[in-house]
């Protein structure tokens, strides 16, 4: 079995994360791949 890894953000990359998706130039799909997370995690 494999074992899962959880990552933590610091608040200054979720802060970066919330301005780009509250800028609306890209799609939530963008950004997750921009940012390397899940696009659920963004919404």
């Amino acid at each position: 079995m494999s074992k899962i890894i959880c990552r933590t953000h610091s608040a200054v990359f979720k802060a970066k994360v919330a301005m780009a998706a509250l800028k609306g130039d890209k799609m939530l799909a963008e950004l997750a791949q921009q940012f390397d997370v899940h696009p659920n995690q963004i919404s």
